[in-house]
């Protein structure tokens, strides 16, 4: 059982996996076995994330890459399967949300969300796809969410890209699943991070942030996800143990999708 987990000698590449949720599943990877490689828009966001995977004890290689440039990504894939090896597991995790009420929402803020949470995967994927089919596998996994599910105020870009994603998801293991190809994606729930940590912090008498108390109240388990809790989804779909698994949208949520709500 412990050799179905194993990625020893596997390449793995994490867009924008500088921090958060992206350094939380190379991490992972890494400790699975796996030689991590991860990518950022700017060289001190790369920088900062060398030196963290560096105090982590894990030996990465950091790019600087805008993955909704396609020619970029192209040269990106070819530099890394130069420089260290071709890759056989894609998580692509990089992302943006833009909160602004749809009515209040420019088309130019729109199709950006679009542009990095739904066309860059698009792109990432087919750039690395043409050699995972020549190696005979590899595994790809796109980071969805629950708005690949719901809806919710304020995030009407965000949530037709994550939706979009879990179908390109489906599409992609529809045609590539004959070479051997794993495409499964991880939707994660309301997760621990320093970006939602202000919604987390106790007020002045005390109680919790009234979104806090909405998120806890919402999910049976009765917490904050913490990203270590997608470590082993992670590993698991990057993967033999989930050679069978294609398509498959996996989340790790507490439960609050299966979850109507207390009767208030």
């Amino acid at each position: 059982m412990e050799g179905m987990f194993s990625l020893k000698g596997k390449v793995a590449l994490v867009t924008g996996a500088s921090y958060g949720i992206g350094f939380a599943i190379a991490q992972a990877l890494s400790g699975a076995g796996a030689k991590i490689v991860f990518n950022d828009l700017k060289q001190e966001f790369v920088d900062k994330g060398l030196a963290a995977y560096k105090d982590a004890g894990i030996d990465a290689s950091g790019y600087v890459c805008d993955v909704t440039d396609e020619s970029a990504v192209n040269a990106l894939v070819a530099q890394v399967e130069k420089e260290v090896g071709v890759i056989d597991i894609l998580v692509n995790n990089a992302g943006i949300i833009k909160r602004i009420p749809m009515t209040e929402m420019s088309a130019a803020d729109f199709r950006q969300v679009i542009d990095v949470d739904l066309n860059a995967p698009f792109i990432v994927a087919k750039a690395v796809l043409p050699s995972m089919i020549k190696k005979g596998g590899g595994k790809i996994i796109n980071i969805c969410s629950m708005m690949s599910e719901l809806g919710r105020e304020t995030v009407s870009a965000y949530a037709a890209a994550k939706g979009g994603l879990k179908m390109l998801t489906k599409n992609i293991a529809s045609e590539y699943g004959e070479f051997n190809i794993q495409c499964n994606g991880i939707g994660p729930g309301y997760i621990e991070t320093p970006q939602t940590a202000p919604l987390r912090e106790r007020q002045a008498d005390g109680s919790r942030h009234p979104f806090d108390q909405f998120i806890v109240a919402k999910t049976p388990m009765a917490r904050w996800g913490r990203t270590q809790d997608l470590a082993g989804p992670a590993v698991f779909l990057a993967s033999g143990a989930s050679d069978f698994v294609n398509g498959h949208i996996l989340y790790v949520d507490g439960g609050i999708l299966a979850y109507i709500g207390k009767q208030p």
